[in-house]
C-alpha cells in the first residue's frame, strides 16, 4: 500500500479402491450380482478409509479495541493461550484508539481486526477494496444518561442541554439521526456541547441538573457507578431500530465489525471459516457466561471486573453475519453517507466488501 493512502489513514481469514470377484461357471448372473455386490461394498470401506486432507495450520494476528469490541473476543482469546483454537493459531493485540490498528491493517501487519464500522468502510474504499468486513460484533452502544428523571423520551430532550463525545463521527451522526427522526432540530432545538473526553461529559452532568450526557458502554455503566442519581434515560438502539422499522427498514445502529485483508480472505479461506465459528463461540461465551466473562475481560486489561459484569448486558456484542450483516450495516452506512461522506471514506462500499461464505 503506497505511502500517501496510509497518511491519508492516520489522520483519521482418493483414491477409490475396487475388488473384482472371480465368476464361477455354473451361473453367470449369480457372478455378476456378486461381482456388484463386492465391488461398491469394498469402495465404500476404501473410501471411509482415506484420511481427509489435514487443515493447514496458520498463524493470525487479530487487533481489537478496549471495550465491547474486544470484550466479545475474550474467550477466544484465553482458547488461543490454552492452545485450543485447533488448526489457527493467533496472536492478539489489544489497543486504545483506531488509529493505533489503522496502519497495522494497511501494512499488513495484522490479518483480522475489530473496528468501528465506519473505518471498516474507510478502510474499504482508501486500500481500492483490499479490506472486508466479515461480521457485525457489536451493535449500539450509546445511552442518554441523565442525573434525574425528567427524560422519558427523545421528545424529552428537546431545550436540554446534551454533553457528548465523538464530534464528527459515529455518536455525532447517531445523535444527529435520532434527534431529527423525532422532529427536533439539532442546531436549534438542543444545545449540543461535545467534549474531548467521556469523563468531561460526567463531570459536565454532575454540575447540570438540566443536562444529560450521550455516552457509550461501558464508560454509562462506569458513571451510574459513581453516582446513584444517574440512570439510563434513553437506549439509542432501539430508538434507531423503532425509527427504521417505521420506514420498513432492517437496519441498526452498528458500532463495531471485524474486518480482514482480503489477500489473507483468499489465501487462508478455511482458516477464516474457522475463526468465524470460534469468534462466534466468544461472542456467546461473553453474553451468557457473564460472571467468568468479567474475569477475563479483567485478566486481559479491557476494564475492570465489576465494570465488566454490569455492563455486558447494555453493551450488545453480538455476531451478526452473511447477509444480515451485509443488510443491517449496509443500511447503517447509507445514513453515515447521507450526513457525511467522508464518514464513511467518500462512498458507500460495494457488494464486495462483504463477505459472504461460499
Amino acid at each position: 500500500m503506497n505511502k500517501k493512502i496510509l497518511s491519508l489513514l492516520m489522520a483519521t481469514a482418493l483414491m477409490a479402491t475396487c475388488l473384482v470377484g472371480c465368476g464361477s461357471k455354473a451361473s453367470d448372473e449369480t457372478s455378476t450380482a456378486t461381482e456388484t455386490e463386492v465391488t461398491e461394498e469394498t469402495t465404500e470401506t476404501a473410501d471411509e478409509a482415506i484420511p481427509e486432507t489435514p487443515a493447514e495450520a496458520v498463524d493470525i494476528k487479530v487487533a481489537a479495541l478496549k471495550g465491547p469490541t474486544a470484550m466479545g473476543m475474550v474467550k477466544l482469546m484465553d482458547d488461543s493461550d490454552k492452545s485450543d483454537t485447533a488448526t489457527n493459531h493467533y496472536t492478539f493485540t489489544i489497543s486504545a484508539a483506531p488509529d493505533e490498528i489503522t496502519p497495522q491493517i494497511i501494512q499488513g501487519n495484522v490479518d483480522i481486526a475489530a473496528v468501528p464500522a465506519n473505518l471498516a468502510s474507510v478502510l474499504y474504499n482508501k486500500t481500492e477494496g483490499q479490506v472486508q468486513v466479515l461480521a457485525i460484533n457489536t451493535l449500539g452502544v450509546l445511552y442518554i444518561v441523565e442525573n434525574g428523571e425528567t427524560v422519558k423520551s427523545v421528545d424529552d430532550l428537546k431545550g436540554k442541554t446534551i454533553y457528548a463525545s465523538g464530534k464528527g463521527a459515529t455518536p455525532e451522526y447517531a445523535l444527529n439521526y435520532m434527534l431529527s427522526s423525532y422532529g427536533i432540530n439539532p442546531q436549534k432545538d438542543v444545545t449540543i456541547e461535545y467534549k474531548a473526553e467521556h469523563a468531561e461529559c460526567v463531570s459536565a452532568l454532575l454540575n447540570d441538573d438540566n443536562g444529560v450526557a450521550m455516552l457509550p458502554q461501558p464508560f454509562a455503566t462506569t458513571a451510574l457507578m459513581q453516582n446513584e442519581n444517574m440512570r439510563l434515560a434513553i437506549d439509542m438502539t432501539t430508538e434507531w431500530e423503532n425509527i427504521a422499522n417505521a420506514n420498513d427498514s432492517n437496519t441498526t445502529l452498528v458500532t463495531g465489525v471485524v474486518v480482514a485483508r482480503k489477500a489473507f480472505v483468499d489465501e487462508h479461506p478455511e482458516a477464516v471459516k474457522l475463526f468465524m465459528e470460534q469468534y462466534e463461540a466468544s461472542t456467546k461465551y461473553t453474553n451468557d457466561n457473564i460472571e467468568d466473562a468479567s474475569a477475563l475481560i479483567e485478566n486481559y486489561d479491557i476494564i475492570k471486573a465489576a465494570v465488566a459484569q454490569k455492563a455486558i448486558p447494555y453493551c450488545n456484542i453480538t455476531f451478526i453475519s452473511g447477509d444480515d450483516m451485509k443488510e443491517k450495516l449496509g443500511g447503517y452506512l447509507d445514513e453515515l453517507f447521507n450526513q457525511n461522506p467522508e464518514a464513511v471514506g467518500g462512498q458507500v462500499p460495494a457488494d464486495e466488501f462483504y463477505y459472504i461464505e461460499k
